[in-house]
């Protein structure tokens, strides 16, 4: 039994995705689109947004910043003038640096927050009151495996893509009942200019477009929770796991593993 109804047809489904100007959230607005639906892209560079308005005929460039709720009120109510229905928003806007507590910033711990997670709270604001109005629709916050568990360099990341995941649960529980699919979505390592930032080789990394297959894959099935590439996240999840029955031994784990920590 799917925790969401599934959804296997996109002909003619009107999405919004905010933070899709470049990675996943893109990706998985250019597939949407190929698969028939009619895409909203949202995120600050508009040049991104318009050009891909300009190769999806129906498509939507709604340019905003996260942190500015007038701005995301502004944008849903274009979609409600303009769309009849609002079938599934999807939350991609993110920001990361790596954080340790050694060279520990509180603008950065904070700017963090405000994108990830209170970008997020804005979003809820301004399509939750449609999405029950409706009695239907579908809703995905796009968190990562950097939630599950600590991890070195993620002190400011980390916690925020947690608090998304719980947020998800929770939500889960209101809106399930009343019909509208949630939906979180936790990748490991993909190709985008945020991973770029980073040093390491990182294990088991995959393409924006690979990522947009296991994410339409995911809502087609109902999923509550995505996670992939699979060679890597049911890892994680082990140590997870671990982590629960044990948590010096996942610490020590993870630092043999990352080389990270004492």
């Amino acid at each position: 039994m799917p925790a969401n109804p599934r959804i296997d047809n996109w002909q003619g489904r009107h999405v919004w995705i905010v933070g899709a100007s470049s990675g996943i959230g893109l990706a998985t607005a250019e597939a949407l689109a190929r698969a028939g639906a009619v895409v909203a892209v949202s995120a600050r560079q508009a040049a991104p947004l318009d050009d891909f308005a300009r190769r999806f005929p129906g498509a939507l460039a709604l340019p905003l910043d996260v942190t500015r709720l007038d701005q995301l009120q502004a944008a849903a109510a274009r979609l409600q003038a303009d769309w009849p229905s609002l079938d599934l928003v999807m939350y991609c806007a993110g920001h990361y640096k790596a954080q340790t507590a050694e060279h520990y910033s509180l603008a950065e711990m904070l700017k963090h927050q405000d994108i990830n997670v209170t970008g997020a709270l804005r979003l809820l604001d301004v399509v939750l009151p449609r999405l029950i109005a409706q009695g239907s629709g579908h809703l995905s916050l796009v968190a990562s495996v950097a939630g599950w568990r600590g991890a070195p360099n993620a002190l400011a990341y980390g916690p925020t893509k947690a608090a998304l995941i719980s947020l998800a649960q929770c939500l889960w529980f209101d809106l399930a009942p009343r019909g509208i699919g949630m939906s979180v979505i936790s990748p490991g390592f993909v190709e985008t200019p945020l991973t770029a930032q980073n040093e390491f080789k990182m294990p088991a990394l995959i393409t924006p477009d690979v990522a947009a297959r296991e994410i339409l894959a995911g809502w087609r099935r109902g999923t509550f929770e995505m996670h992939f590439p699979r060679r890597f996240s049911r890892t994680l999840k082990l140590l997870d796991l671990i982590g629960l029955a044990s948590d010096r031994l996942y610490f020590k784990l993870v630092q043999r593993i990352t080389g990270g920590g004492a």
